[in-house]
């Protein structure tokens, strides 16, 4: 397999999050595959990743790139499908946005990683514009509506679908009309120590700060409570988040994966108040013997087990996240479910069902 020309395609290289770990996994299968994406800005990644060759579309040389590739989102469709594939054995697409779209010849099997079906026009539409100027009342209506044509009718040219949840898969049915193997991203390498001898008094979010994270539900939440609450990461909604919480919350902001690791060690647990379509975050902190308060609803009923590895909430409000906190209180833990649980989760099983998939394809 390590023989074939590949080539594997990523929406764009802008930074280093769970798409991105994905990727490098797929890139470990196949060590002299091309790397193709629409935007590439250096020293942003993993070195495994930069040292590929990387390939770019004409949205590399647009001005503002780094900043605003975003609101080049209509010209995305476009970029994906200059790409060319003729030299190749097999195209794997690693996407949450166009990727998946690109244009294989008919002998060439493409295989589609889905991170999500494109969240801007889909299903989370009215969140990334909830219609408050004339531009997103008037022009962007328009916009999306040609992108939800572009992706669904793109989705024709996927040979097999594999998703990163249930979650996404049902998606994926209903969006594309097609069916997805699921396979979870890679997240473990090898299970830590865990440590269930002391846990100090504080509770943990790691988190981009977006909207969408539900930062400020946790943070109204623990105002109530009066309990420790630590907040490590970053975003645009950070001086928002910091003006409402009061002295009992602790932000970290750009915290190292060493810090986090720590942190993950030492909270009493992970606090997960968002819908996310899989979520490696509470993989590693079970990874770490750290408990999981999450809502009911996402990739999180696939990774957390109710009152073995962690408890769920029903409502996204402070009120229903402070009663799972009272029932968390009472819960008590075993290391053998949180090991036997995270298993599943490992780089290595993830290189064997991907292997299986693609074998029936070659």
């Amino acid at each position: 397999m390590t023989n074939l020309k590949v080539a594997i395609v990523h929406d764009w290289l802008t930074g280093f999050r769970g798409g991105e770990v994905v990727l490098e996994a797929l890139l470990d299968l196949f060590p002299q595959a091309d790397l193709f994406t629409l935007l590439y800005i250096p020293n942003c990644c993993s070195e495994k990743i930069e040292n590929r060759k990387i390939y770019t579309s004409f949205i590399q040389h647009l001005p503002f790139k780094k900043k605003w590739y975003r609101h080049y989102l209509p010209l995305f469709p476009t970029a994906i499908e200059q790409f060319t594939f003729e030299n190749y054995e097999l195209v794997i697409s690693s996407s949450h946005c166009v990727a998946k779209g690109v244009i294989v010849p008919p002998d060439v099997p493409h295989i589609s990683y889905i991170h999500s079906p494109m969240r801007y026009v889909w299903d989370m539409y009215k969140v990334y514009f909830p219609g408050k100027n004339i531009l997103e009342r008037l022009i962007i209506p328009y916009f999306a509506n040609y992108l939800r044509m572009w992706d669904a009718t793109s989705s024709i040219r996927v040979d097999q679908y594999i998703s990163n949840s249930k979650f996404v898969a049902r998606r994926i049915k209903k969006y594309y009309g097609r069916d997805a193997v699921v396979v979870h991203p890679p997240c473990i390498k090898e299970i830590p120590k865990m440590n269930f001898s002391y846990r100090d008094n504080f509770y943990l979010i790691v988190s981009a700060l977006v909207p969408y994270k539900k930062v400020d539900l946790a943070i109204h939440a623990f105002n109530q409570s009066k309990e420790k609450l630590v907040i490590a990461g970053n975003g645009p909604d950070l001086p928002y988040l910091k003006k409402i919480a009061k002295k009992n919350i602790e932000f970290i902001e750009s915290p190292s994966k060493e810090l986090i690791n720590e942190l993950y060690q030492r909270a009493r647990a992970l606090i997960f108040p968002g819908i996310e379509d899989f979520g490696i975050v509470p993989v590693e902190a079970q990874s770490f013997g750290c408990p999981v308060i999450a809502f009911r609803k996402g990739g999180t009923l696939e990774t957390v087990l109710d009152r073995k590895t962690g408890i769920f909430f029903d409502e996204q409000t402070p009120l229903s996240l402070l009663k799972a906190l009272e029932i968390f209180k009472t819960l008590r833990f075993k290391e053998k479910d949180f090991v036997s649980h995270v298993k599943q989760f490992s780089y290595l099983n993830f290189y064997e069902k991907i292997k299986k998939i693609i074998s029936k394809f070659l």
